[in-house]
């Protein structure tokens, strides 16, 4: 493990400041609120995928592109990083494609970021997201240990076998039906054994899925409501627009890919909820994982009808929620301006490098 303070070392040094980014998932946000605080940026592509960061050239100040993405963890591109001053924001492709090992121990360039708390979302993790949540006191769906024990609706969170980014989530009813559709998804190559061994089975909560997305560091004042959006999924949206008749006739197998977002609000009688839901997280994960949350989280809900919030995932870096920027009433209310997570990231890391305390919000 990269001691914490070789680290604030290493950026206390820093004469400048530079953000850097591995270009995917949530980069263009990131680099967009970095050039609104005046920043200048850096992203790093994987060849094939550069064209969107090379379209929109106003937000990158310089693109380099690698083979692969964990190009970057190599000896001397970190050595460059630090010598241009330069601070990674990670969003969950860094922790995919360079993985947790890696970022805990290898990659020796500041993070904005609790680097020891990212693998917090892994469900197989013992200190992991459900763990987090009941230390805060928040609800979370209920966990089948055993598949044997489905007795309700419930949601198989298992990934794919092929694209490893990717979710093969599916619905099951009973253990009858849980077998039946395993072996269905495992014999046409969409999961594998193992990664069926390692899922988990949630009960299925029913009701409004809003996400709520926040930002706190150990230099700010209050945990920020930064506002709502909704995931866009495919099959499973499209599927759900057709009459209930065509979709009996249909022998299609639903799947949770994430293609896009859309902006939501939730009514105000219902703010203290969700304003005390993040406070109490911020809480407990500094308790759990010093120093705690830095930067942006997101706690994926559910509304209930009787008005309860249960959170069913959990993000613990920058959320892809891109649509924020335009949408969310929340910072206007704030902050007198409307803006997204990357923008707010820019603020925060601008605010340290002026007061003297990046140390503070880098691990």
């Amino acid at each position: 493990m990269i001691k914490r303070s070789e680290i604030q070392k290493i950026v206390n040094d820093y004469t400048g400041l530079r953000i850097g980014v591995l270009g995917s998932h949530s980069a263009l946000e990131v680099m967009d609120g970095a050039k609104d605080e005046g920043l200048e940026t850096i992203v790093f592509c994987q060849k094939g995928r550069e064209t969107p960061y090379q379209r929109f050239s106003r937000i990158a100040d310089e693109i380099i592109i690698f083979k692969k993405f964990n190009e970057i963890s190599i000896a001397k591109n970190q050595k460059m990083l630090r010598d241009t001053n330069t601070i990674i924001v990670p969003h969950r492709s860094l922790t995919a494609y360079l993985g947790y090992k890696t970022i805990e121990n290898t990659l020796k360039v500041p993070i904005f970021g609790n680097r020891s708390l990212f693998q917090a979302e892994e469900r197989s993790n013992k200190k992991n997201q459900y763990y987090l949540l009941e230390k805060a006191g928040i609800k979370h769906p209920k966990i089948f240990k055993n598949p044997r024990d489905i007795n309700k609706p419930s949601i198989v969170k298992v990934q794919e076998k092929k694209r490893k980014l990717e979710r093969a989530f599916f619905n099951v009813s009973s253990f009858s039906d849980y077998k039946k559709k395993s072996e269905e998804k495992i014999k046409q190559g969409i999961i594998s054994k193992s990664g069926l061994q390692n899922a988990t089975i949630e009960e299925l909560a029913i009701g409004t899925y809003l996400n709520f997305n926040y930002f706190y560091t150990p230099i700010s004042e209050n945990v920020d409501f930064i506002g709502i959006e909704r995931r866009l999924q495919t099959n499973l949206h499209d599927f759900n627009a057709l009459p209930a008749k065509q979709q009996l006739e249909m022998n299609i197998t639903l799947q949770n890919i994430e293609v896009g977002h859309t902006p939501a609000s939730i009514r105000e009688s219902l703010l203290e909820k969700v304003i005390s839901m993040g406070d109490k997280f911020v809480s407990a994960v500094k308790r759990e994982y010093p120093p705690g949350i830095i930067g942006p989280f997101s706690l994926q809900s559910v509304i209930t009808k009787d008005l309860k919030m249960i959170v069913y995932d959990v993000s613990l870096r920058v959320p892809g929620n891109p649509i924020l920027a335009t949408t969310s009433p929340y910072t206007k209310y704030q902050y007198g301006q409307t803006f997204g997570v990357g923008r707010r990231i820019a603020m925060e890391i601008k605010k340290a490098y002026e007061e003297d305390v990046l140390s503070k919000i880098v691990t």
